[in-house]
């Protein structure tokens, strides 16, 4: 019996391709400026810019697909497992190769062992991800997917490429990162093990187009948003750092603190989940 043709939807899935586009593009950028590395130090550190801004640009079509997925009710298998397939380009390969060809090259003993150790996570807890959502789908009325349960792949990669478009910034006019670079490799360590932690961070699903905030607190999400663009070398990072920080801070707010924080509207679903989306 042949089976019907599988139907993708064409806007949370054009997201995802232009996720995969900017991971496949920050990739090569960054084997460009491997390749000029040696002979043109600035023009290699131009082209690893391109890859933080790919990086994160992914980071930005990975945040649109899923709403407008669930803005129009257009969830699907098909478009989970190709959400995860684009994101191990992005968040996993484009991450890590950065990373190893600008910080991690002159530990020649144990480079390649700490970018793979982040590859490798990346994928299993995007594996992780896909059956979990794969398993909630026969289960009615679940709210798990208000809640991540470990550092999602995507902030991880947002910190990763934040913090080294701020040493980048630091180090201008000079042909290292300095002694700063030294940071990144027990950080990518610690994203790994972080990946796989049982601690909570919001998934803000919840924000919609009918979610409602008070004038004055509106003002100061509208002021984050230009004081990130005026900043914009630093400030990433602080705020990926921050969601990083919230949760170890988050066990220890009110519920009702951490309803307004994270503006779980609607139905309320448990308190702590038990499984995590990505």
């Amino acid at each position: 019996m042949n089976e019907p043709p599988s139907k993708i939807y064409l806007l949370p899935n054009l997201m995802t391709a232009g996720n995969l586009f900017c991971g496949f593009t920050a990739t090569l950028k960054i084997l460009e400026g491997a390749l000029l590395q040696s002979a043109n130090a600035d023009a290699a550190a131009e082209r690893f810019h391109e890859a933080i801004w790919f990086i994160l640009g992914a980071f930005v079509f990975d945040f649109l697909d899923g709403r407008l997925a669930r803005l129009g009710g257009h969830e699907s298998a098909f478009g989970r497992e190709f959400d995860s397939l684009a994101d191990i380009v992005s968040f996993g390969v484009a991450p890590a190769l950065l990373v190893y060809r600008i910080v991690l090259q002159e530990f020649r003993t144990a480079c390649w062992i700490i970018a793979l150790v982040y590859l490798c996570c990346g994928a299993l807890r995007l594996a992780r991800f896909n059956t979990a959502a794969a398993n909630s789908e026969k289960r009615p009325n679940n709210h798990s997917d208000k809640n991540f349960t470990g550092f999602p792949i995507p902030a991880a990669a947002g910190l990763i490429a934040s913090i080294t478009l701020f040493l980048l910034w630091l180090a201008e006019g000079e042909h290292q990162l300095g002694k700063w670079r030294f940071v990144m490799p027990p950080l990518l360590i610690f994203l790994s093990f972080m990946m796989f932690s049982r601690f909570q961070y919001p998934s803000f699903k919840a924000i919609n187009w009918k979610t409602k905030k008070s004038i004055p607190r509106f003002l100061i999400i509208f002021l984050v948003l230009i004081f990130t663009a005026m900043f914009y070398q630093w400030m990433p990072a602080v705020l990926f750092l921050a969601y990083l920080l919230y949760g170890f801070l988050r066990p220890w707010l009110s519920h009702e603190w951490r309803r307004e924080i994270e503006e779980e509207i609607g139905e309320e679903g448990p308190e702590e989940p038990t499984e995590q989306t990505s």
